[in-house]
């Protein structure tokens, strides 16, 4: 009942969910450290000034990592911690702190997954127009070289971006994420075409470095659609892939990066807002990666009802997580089917977990047996799913409680608790159950 001998178990986190020392060294700002200054944009004037304080406690948190039996760790690389101004010079004191990390990594025996983009975009090149500048490609090609001469090295997985969906979706078109904007629709769609250019030359740049020894995706944001009855199948694979006139779907990021172009919806919806390309654009959009990150902690139960699709509202017994997602465990399956049959790449869940309200007892613990509950219902899941597909790793978000963007502290997504003004680290009672789960490889999710 185990999963695949070199299956990846690990955990995940973000430099700026993390990290802290925003205004360490010569450390450029990045977009959410402005745009989390301005009042009313994070819950309660929370920041990620500190966050989890990782820059200066690093070793610290890569012990827990060794004392839980982690081997895996998906981290992301701050931008302007690395190149203050978003291109030309490196930091000396960026380069160090992230090498510093590595090799201890590296002396723990823990495998880095490395992704270059996590939202956190170099403010000043936000200045010169983020996104929105048709030479943004060329920079964060320049800024992937930088990481693959770096850390190619330490690693044999680089994630080029996470969640699409979210930085233009959320941060360019709906304005509640940073850069907080709420652009029409056509210049958010410029936005998210320069991200595709920007993945297709970073692909060819970092191949160009590392060779063969690095393998290359990136990490969707993906809420699957799951089919109530058997005969629904075919609907929710539809349904999965559809554009709803947003930037969700992950058909425009994979579809169009892995075929050299947009999937007939999506373009439909670019043909009515007057947005073009040069056709040749699609030539360097066409890359090719090696495995689909998938970030996964929900979907939509869908049936086929009077000549269209019924997206089911949930019933009130359905469980509810602190971010008011629904506890819907087939979504592994599911949405790992359903990628893996589009693009028949392997995938690997680089995100699930789940926010509890949760807070340290009177004796010092944090019993979250929510978190087990829910972690062990969604690892079966993916464990139907890697029987008839191929599944190469899980990671849970997220390895310590953190900054979670618009909502501040106040969801705690970590197998470690963190107190955001002290810094004081605790295993929850998840952290030990997970430690058995990688030991066992997977046998303890049927216990």
């Amino acid at each position: 009942m185990s999963f695949a001998k070199d299956f990846a178990w690990g955990v995940a986190t973000a430099a700026y969910q993390i990290e802290g020392g925003a205004y360490a060294g010569d450390k450029g700002l990045n977009v959410w450290d402005v745009g989390s200054a301005t009042k009313g944009r994070i819950f309660e004037g929370h920041t990620g000034d500190t966050a989890c304080d990782h820059y200066r406690r690093f070793r610290e948190d890569v012990a827990l990592m060794k004392k839980f039996g982690i081997k895996h760790y998906r981290l992301s690389v701050n931008w302007a911690r690395l190149i203050p101004a978003g291109t030309g010079k490196v930091s000396e004191e960026g380069k160090r702190f992230y090498l510093a990390l590595l090799d201890e990594m590296k002396r723990a025996g823990i495998k880095p997954w490395i992704t270059l983009f996590h939202w956190d975009y170099p403010y000043a090149l936000y200045l010169k127009g983020g996104w929105l500048n048709g030479d943004s490609p060329a920079w964060f090609e320049e800024y992937a070289a930088v990481c693959a001469e770096l850390f190619g090295g330490y690693t044999d997985r680089i994630i080029l971006i996470n969640e699409p969906q979210c930085f233009i979706g959320l941060g360019h078109y709906s304005g509640v994420h940073a850069p907080f904007l709420k652009l029409p629709a056509s210049e958010a769609m410029r936005a998210a075409h320069n991200v595709l250019l920007a993945c297709g030359r970073a692909e060819r740049r970092v191949r160009a470095i590392c060779g063969d020894s690095v393998k290359i995706g990136t990490a969707q944001a993906y809420w699957p659609a799951i089919p109530l009855r058997e005969e629904d199948y075919e609907l929710a694979e539809r349904e999965t892939f559809a554009c709803r006139e947003d930037f969700g779907s992950a058909a425009i990021w994979l579809d169009t990066a892995l075929s050299g172009k947009y999937p007939e919806d999506y373009a439909a919806w670019q043909k009515r807002e007057g947005f073009t390309y040069p056709a040749s654009d699609m030539e360097i959009i066409r890359c090719r990666y090696d495995f689909c990150g998938l970030n996964t902690y929900s979907g939509n139960y869908v049936t086929a009802g009077d000549g269209k699709t019924d997206f089911l509202t949930p019933k009130p017994s359905v469980p509810k997580t602190d971010m008011r997602w629904n506890v819907y465990p087939d979504s592994m399956y599911y949405g790992a089917k359903f990628i893996f049959d589009r693009y028949r790449l392997p995938v690997v869940y680089t995100e699930n977990g789940v926010a509890l309200t949760e807070w340290k007892t009177a004796e010092g613990e944090i019993p979250d047996d929510m978190r087990i509950d829910y972690t062990k219902r969604y690892l079966r899941s993916l464990h139907r799913a890697a029987q008839e597909i191929t599944v190469e790793g899980y990671f849970h978000w997220s390895f310590i409680d953190n900054f979670e963007w618009a909502e501040g502290f106040s969801k705690k997504f970590g197998l470690i608790y963190c107190d955001p003004e002290t810094g004081e680290r605790i295993p929850k009672k998840s952290a030990f159950w997970y430690q058995k789960v990688i030991e066992s490889n997977g046998e303890e999710i049927f216990k």
